[in-house]
């Protein structure tokens, strides 16, 4: 293994959580006027902190989405978790894998510690992840794609950042990497190969990964 430490994304890259959010991200935007395309949502919000959300509506309609806004959109969020989130394919055996061969692994997400936990007690992922591998951009001041959640995640793991490797699948998590001065793999099961420009490889196939790592 060249890397001491492997930093993965939560969502879209060990659970199978963008389709549910994004299409109940849309839904409840459009619910409350902010028109928006389960497209729309996963063009303008996929892997970002919540903040950015309320900024960019605010930013593109001048009105300030609801304070409740946040624990309405996340009880309908963990609601559909519990009937259809799965892990994505192929990831447990490479945590696995990982373990096996003794290289450290965490994971550093844009969404909440409650939100991770929820995912990964659903699908069983929790066992993989105690809370010293759990990393949150409320840890930091800043979401992805500033640099820090991934500097914080290292830095908590004692590895500097040029040991490290960040699977993403989003523009912003990549963008957020490359800032660290991290090695990226992009992840292209839902983001079009393009998007994920500045990656270091690209895969599709989340079986591929423990190769590529290696």
């Amino acid at each position: 293994m060249r890397y001491d430490l492997v930093i993965f994304d939560n969502d879209g890259v060990l659970v199978d959580s963008e389709p549910i959010s994004n299409r109940l991200l849309a839904a409840y935007l459009t619910e409350l006027g902010h028109r928006t395309s389960y497209e729309d949502a996963i063009r303008d919000y996929m892997g970002s902190a919540m903040h950015r959300i309320h900024d960019l509506v605010q930013e593109r309609t001048g009105q300030r989405l609801p304070d409740d806004f946040d624990d309405v959109f996340h009880a309908r969020v963990f609601a559909a978790f519990e009937e259809e989130l799965k892990p994505v394919a192929g990831v447990a055996e490479v945590l696995e894998q990982l373990a096996a061969d003794g290289v450290p692994y965490c994971v550093a997400s844009s969404g909440s510690h409650e939100r991770i936990r929820v995912g990964h007690r659903t699908t069983g992922l929790d066992r993989w992840f105690d809370a010293s591998r759990i990393f949150s951009s409320e840890d930091v001041g800043r979401g992805k794609p500033a640099p820090d959640l991934f500097l914080h995640a290292a830095a908590r793991m004692g590895v500097a950042p040029g040991r490290c490797a960040v699977v993403e699948d989003s523009p912003l998590g990549v963008q957020a990497a490359v800032a660290a001065g991290m090695d990226v793999y992009g992840f292209t099961a839902m983001t079009p190969a393009e998007r994920l420009r500045g990656a270091t490889q690209l895969f599709s196939d989340m079986g591929q990964l423990a190769d590529l790592l290696e």
